[in-house]
């Protein structure tokens, strides 16, 4: 699993990205939801990706490992 910034697309707008989960649609909608709350901002589920909106990629590393994933900061 991958935790990376993009801002393609966004008009310079950044968002934290989270790939490779490998969840159904609905737990992705659960733990989206969650992550958001704890991160205090937007976001979306697109595409078996969630994207949660601004750079909260340490936050969200930590949040996912403190979970049982195996999560990897990604970029720079």
């Amino acid at each position: 699993m991958r935790v990376s910034r993009e801002t393609q697309g966004r008009k310079g707008k950044g968002v934290s990205v989270i790939s490779g989960l490998g969840l159904s649609a609905s737990d992705l909608d659960k733990l989206a939801t969650e992550l958001k709350r704890k991160c205090g901002s937007g976001g979306a589920v697109v595409d078996g990706r969630i994207e949660i909106q601004g750079d909260h990629r340490d936050r969200l590393v930590d949040e996912l490992t403190r979970r049982g994933f195996k999560a990897k900061r990604a970029g720079g």
